[in-house]
């Protein structure tokens, strides 16, 4: 599911970075979803879009996720659905990672999906695993 990182924009690796980050920061970023926001970057070689991210939500905390959501929306909505489902699907590994996927974590890729007209795909991605 990793392969073509290489060939990313930078547009993309924010993207990326900042899905898995605003789910992450939903409930509070621990240290062990730092690393993995982290690792990410190291995969992507994507230091600058990981602090970007984190500048984002940064500016205001509480509006962080509906601000993603618009952003996202432009730059993922308009990807064909493999790889939409693809964007998902690394957030949802990425929280099964860490042993457990909070409710309001499930919430926020459930209402992703929606937007991306993914629902069903990410539910039977979830089912799989």
């Amino acid at each position: 599911m990793e392969t073509g990182f290489n060939l990313m924009t930078s547009e993309q690796k924010k993207a990326i970075l900042l899905l898995k980050s605003v789910i992450f920061h939903y409930h509070g970023l621990d240290n062990e979803e730092k690393e993995i926001l982290d690792s990410t970057a190291q995969k992507l070689d994507a230091w600058e879009e990981l602090k970007w991210a984190n500048d984002f939500i940064a500016l205001d905390y509480y509006t962080a996720f509906e601000r993603a959501r618009e952003f996202l929306n432009e730059i993922v909505g308009n990807l064909d659905k493999d790889t939409r489902l693809q964007y998902l699907g690394m957030v949802w590994e990425a929280n099964n990672a860490k042993g457990y996927v909070t409710e309001m974590e499930a919430t926020a890729m459930l209402k992703l999906a929606k937007d991306w007209h993914v629902q069903k795909e990410l539910m039977m991605l979830v089912r799989k695993k």
